[in-house]
């Protein structure tokens, strides 16, 4: 049986123990330096929280203000007495037909065509009508012919009432010298009656081959008429507005019939052009035959003009409780058209061109007086810039600026205290 001795290690038997174990000590030594250089953080971490919220609490706070716009304005608004909508119409507009009945053959037209009064636009099957056209015109020759016939008969009948007039004086001659009887001399005047009645006869005819000729000719002319009603013209000068058949359609005016067309287009005169705009009837009474408005399209935004009441309609619509009022344009611009979706500015006395110029303009209050210098704060982002003006003509609620660096959609801050200054820090107060 082993010992305990014999167990021991053997590679450091040598060695000292204490040297040993001495290895296997913590040096405390430099743990109190740690621990003072832990201390330390929390006072930086504190300090320089203590230094931002000195640095948040001096820094300015941005002011409340309520801003507006800047916009462009008209100073003929200024002069509206009353406003009313309505839309562009065409006095003089028909819908183009014809009064014969075929299929179309021929369309020259489209939408947006110019024509003038007179023009052909379109045409319709005509063989029918030509060769009833042509049975007429022969039916006239056919007359004619009878009539020369029936001249020549007359020519005939009248030689020979002459020849037995001539015969009849001699035979009276003779029966003065008693050489005939009185029965050769009776004879003589029953062949001069016989040859008056042929005569008249003749003449009669005459008359009555001038009445077939007439009658030819009035059919030459109603076949001629049935041929111009297959031909669709234009009543008067326009502009093809809408093309309402194709070339193969059956038209067919006064019907409607399934598959087939009445008008083959719309058009309407240009040149008749105003505004049927409607104004309540409790406003009507400030409306007069005249009187200058401003007339503005919805199409073309930008352009003002003139104009002056041409008529009022005598009526009153019920279910809208309006009066229609005519408008007439003072220079009518080929870019307006018909439908045109319109507001009319009934004024108390008539806009110059001046007065339709667009000009800058404000609200009075973003307007202030500093150093004896009108200017107004402009927001930029969250800082405001003074901006000098120089303030126009009152537009209604709105102030002319005549010379300024602005433009419209600047934002402006309205009832400025007077210790705003330039470069100050802003934020938009919601109403």
């Amino acid at each position: 049986m082993a010992s305990s001795d014999d167990r021991a290690p053997t590679a450091d038997a040598g060695a000292p123990a204490p040297s040993r174990l001495s290895r296997l000590t913590i040096d405390r030594s430099a743990a109190p330096s740690l621990r003072r250089r832990r201390r330390w953080w929390p006072w930086v971490v504190g300090g320089v929280l203590l230094l931002g919220a000195g640095v948040a609490a001096l820094a300015p706070r941005p002011v409340a203000v309520q801003v507006g716009s800047v916009v462009v304005a008209y100073p003929s608004q200024a002069y509206a007495a009353l406003t009313a909508s309505g839309y562009v119409v065409a006095q003089r507009r028909a819908a183009v037909a014809s009064k014969g009945t075929g299929r179309l053959i021929e369309l020259r037209v489209r939408e947006g065509s110019v024509v003038k009064q007179g023009d052909l636009i379109g045409r319709l099957d005509a063989a029918d009508v030509q060769a009833s056209l042509a049975s007429a015109e022969v039916g006239v020759l056919q007359a004619q012919a009878a009539k020369v016939q029936a001249e020549a008969a007359v020519g005939q009948a009248r030689a020979e009432l002459a020849n037995a007039e001539v015969e009849l004086e001699r035979q009276q001659a003779l029966q003065a010298q008693g050489f005939v009887s009185p029965q050769a001399v009776d004879g003589a005047r029953r062949r001069v009656d016989v040859a008056r009645s042929a005569l008249a006869t003749q003449q009669a005819a005459i008359g009555t081959a001038q009445a077939a000729l007439g009658q030819s000719r009035a059919q030459v002319r109603v076949q001629q008429v049935a041929q111009g009603n297959t031909e669709i013209r234009a009543p008067f000068d326009g502009v093809v507005l809408v093309k309402n058949a194709n070339v193969g359609d059956m038209i067919t005016p006064f019907s409607s019939a399934s598959g087939t067309s009445g008008a083959v287009v719309t058009m309407a005169d240009m040149g008749t052009l105003e505004v049927e705009a409607d104004v309540s009837e409790s406003n009507v009474a400030q409306v007069k035959v005249d009187q200058p408005v401003e007339i503005t399209l919805d199409a073309l935004p930008d352009m003002r003009l003139r104009g002056s009441v041409a008529r009022i309609v005598p009526t009153v619509d019920r279910a809208k409780a309006t009066v229609m009022t005519k408008i007439r344009f003072e220079v009518l611009d080929p870019r307006i058209l018909p439908e045109m979706s319109a507001k009319v500015s009934f004024l108390s006395k008539p806009a110059t061109a001046d007065d339709q110029k667009a000009v800058i303009a404000v609200q009075p209050k973003a307007i202030v007086e500093r150093g004896g210098a009108k200017l107004v704060f402009r927001v930029v982002g969250d800082i405001v810039e003074a901006v000098p003006v120089t303030p126009g003509r009152r537009i209604g609620d709105l102030q002319e600026l005549t010379s300024s660096a602005l433009k419209s959609g600047d934002r402006l801050v309205l009832n400025p205290g007077d210790t705003l200054q330039a470069g100050a820090k802003v934020s938009v107060a919601t109403k």
